[in-house]
């Protein structure tokens, strides 16, 4: 009998449960699925509740579909405080059903205050997952003092950037309490593929002597892509402009661009072969919006090898270092934005050193051994899960201790080719890159 207790008790440590609504695939949407399902390859047990199942497509992810009506904002406010005892109930029923929960993760405003009001042997233990900064209104006021308030119930609170992390503290919370921890990404399945390069180059048109010019964005006005393509009419010579997202302002942006013709292209979400369409790209542009977190499309092209230009430095200034890209000024300026795209333009051994240089950067700040590690102390997961073994343990810290020939290591017939800059390249240094 106590042997059966124990194992229930670990159980129900190792059981996370991931609540998160939303009205959107974002950044933050697939970053929470992509943790999700790591921490389930890695022995836990774990269940996404959400209201748009279709964003675990592709993954083996335990899915529950739940709604829980209108996203907090401003104008959905007074009817969510009337909502609230029916929300709350149907939150009971759900998380009553998927008992016990070692850990509720908890990601976006509605779901964190609510939650904080229902008993802990509904919830377990309370994380929130932060994925860029509070907004103003949640800083200051009553939204500040309910932020606060709710916030007693969570054991930890996780900041995606130290950007993030601020604003929490500023809401109340205390820093003790708030945990900095970096998209989860796998550097070893995100890297330079030269075939599919060449394979998209030749449906899009072009040869290498193009400059491709990448985006994967969110199409919503918050995020300045409109800033992007109005750069084009400053930009002379062989550029094309590929724009891959969804969203809201798709039909508004393709208006924008229609007077650019062939120099523009949409692409739809590239969820599932990021790094085949980032392969193809010579550089890829983010038009950050202005409570961005840890921008992913950023994380990803450095891991390729390509070099980010930022049209502002919100959430950019920690991602790209100096030599390792660009961050625009005066911000979100469609003549400075060209002025650095045709540097870059003209200096295609410039594109190969700072890919280099932005790809070394990532690959030790978002060590993935290290940021599952500290994801599973603040879930208080065990770290040698169901079916795992000591060896197994020893050789992942073994593998920590040598991230940099753990990351340029590649198993024969892998099509992923590292393009490693010349000697010569190296040498040169751009220190009036960062900020053009």
């Amino acid at each position: 009998m106590n042997r059966r207790e124990d194992q229930n008790r670990l159980s129900a440590q190792r059981r996370v449960v991931s609540l998160q609504t939303t009205n959107e695939r974002g950044g933050a949407e697939y970053a929470n699925v992509d943790l999700l399902e790591t921490l389930a390859a890695r022995g836990h047990e774990v269940v996404l509740m959400t209201n748009l199942p279709e964003i675990a497509a592709g993954t083996q992810l335990t899915v529950r579909e739940i709604h829980l009506g209108p996203k907090l904002s401003r104008s959905s406010v007074a009817r969510i405080v009337l909502l609230a005892p029916v929300i709350l109930a149907r939150l009971a029923r759900a998380l009553y059903v998927e008992r016990p929960v070692g850990t509720l993760l908890l990601h976006f405003k509605k779901e964190q205050l609510l939650c904080s009001l229902l008993p802990s042997r509904l919830t377990g233990m309370i994380v929130w997952a932060e994925w860029g900064p509070l907004p103003p209104q949640m800083r200051r006021g009553p939204a500040r003092w309910a932020y606060a308030l709710a916030a007693r119930r969570a054991r930890s609170v996780m900041a995606i950037s130290q950007g993030t992390a601020r604003t929490v503290v500023e809401a109340g919370v205390p820093a003790s309490r708030v945990e900095l921890v970096p998209s989860v990404v796998d550097a070893e399945e995100v890297s330079f593929d030269a075939i599919s390069r060449a394979r998209l180059r030749e449906q899009w048109g072009v040869d290498n002597s193009t400059l491709v010019v990448g985006c994967m964005s969110r199409f919503q006005r918050r995020k300045r892509n409109d800033v992007i393509i109005d750069a084009l009419a400053h930009l002379d010579g062989d550029v094309l402009l590929v724009l891959a997202g969804e969203g809201d302002q798709e039909a508004e942006l393709r208006a924008r661009a229609a007077p650019y013709g062939e120099r523009v292209r949409f692409a739809p979400n590239v969820r599932g072969h990021v790094q085949a369409f980032l392969s193809a790209c010579d550089l890829l542009v983010f038009a950050p919006s202005p409570t961005e977190g840890e921008p992913r499309a950023i994380v990803l092209a450095q891991l390729v090898g390509v070099p980010v230009i930022a049209t502002d430095p919100e959430g950019a200034e920690g991602l790209i270092a100096e030599g390792g890209g660009a961050i625009v000024s005066p911000s979100h300026d469609p003549t400075a934005l060209a002025a650095t795209i045709d540097v870059y333009r003209l200096d295609p051994e410039s594109r190969l050193r700072e890919g280099y240089t932005a790809r070394e950067k990532v690959l030790k700040s978002h060590d993935t051994e290290r940021t599952l590690e500290s994801v599973e102390r603040v879930f208080g997961l065990s770290r040698e899960p169901a079916g795992s073994s000591s060896n197994g343990h020893a050789e992942r810290n073994a593998a920590q201790a040598e991230p940099s020939e753990r990351a340029d290591t590649r198993a024969p017939g892998v099509r992923r080719v590292w393009r490693k800059p010349t000697g010569r390249s190296l040498r040169r240094s751009r220190t009036d890159r960062k900020r053009c």
